[in-house]
C-alpha cells in the first residue's frame, strides 16, 4: 500500500489480490461489497458479499480493477479503515484495522464504536 487516506477506505495489495481471486473463481460478478451489521458479541460485524449489478445508492472505491462497494451508513463506521488480507499460518482472511471500532471482540469478529 502506498498512500492512505483518512476519509477514505484503504486496500492492502494483498486484500485486493484476495478480492479478485474469489471473484474469478467465482466466474461473474463486477466488485465486492463491504458492510457491517448489528450482531456479534460487541455490537457490530463486518459482512461481505458478492455484487452482480451496480446499486447507484452504494459508494465504489476501485483499485488495480477491482471494484469494492459500500452502503453509505456502512462506510460512516468504517471510514478510514485498511482493509488487509493476512495468511498467518493456518489464520487467513480478511482484516479490518478500524480506527472508529473502540473495542474489539477476542475473536476479532465484531467490535464496538
Amino acid at each position: 500500500m502506498k498512500t492512505f487516506n483518512s476519509s477514505q477506505l484503504n486496500f492492502s495489495d494483498s486484500a485486493i489480490q484476495h478480492f479478485n481471486k474469489v471473484l474469478k473463481e467465482r466466474g461473474k460478478g463486477i466488485g465486492i461489497k463491504l458492510g457491517i451489521k448489528k450482531a456479534g458479541c460487541s455490537g457490530y460485524e463486518y459482512t461481505f458479499d458478492f455484487v452482480d449489478e451496480q446499486s447507484p445508492d452504494y459508494m465504489t472505491f476501485e483499485k488495480d480493477g477491482c471494484k469494492v462497494f459500500v452502503d453509505p451508513e456502512s462506510f460512516s463506521f468504517l471510514k478510514g479503515s485498511l482493509i488487509e488480507y493476512v495468511d498467518d499460518g493456518l489464520n487467513q482472511g480478511i482484516k479490518f484495522v478500524n480506527p472508529n471500532a473502540k473495542a474489539v471482540c477476542g475473536c476479532g469478529e465484531s467490535f464496538t464504536i
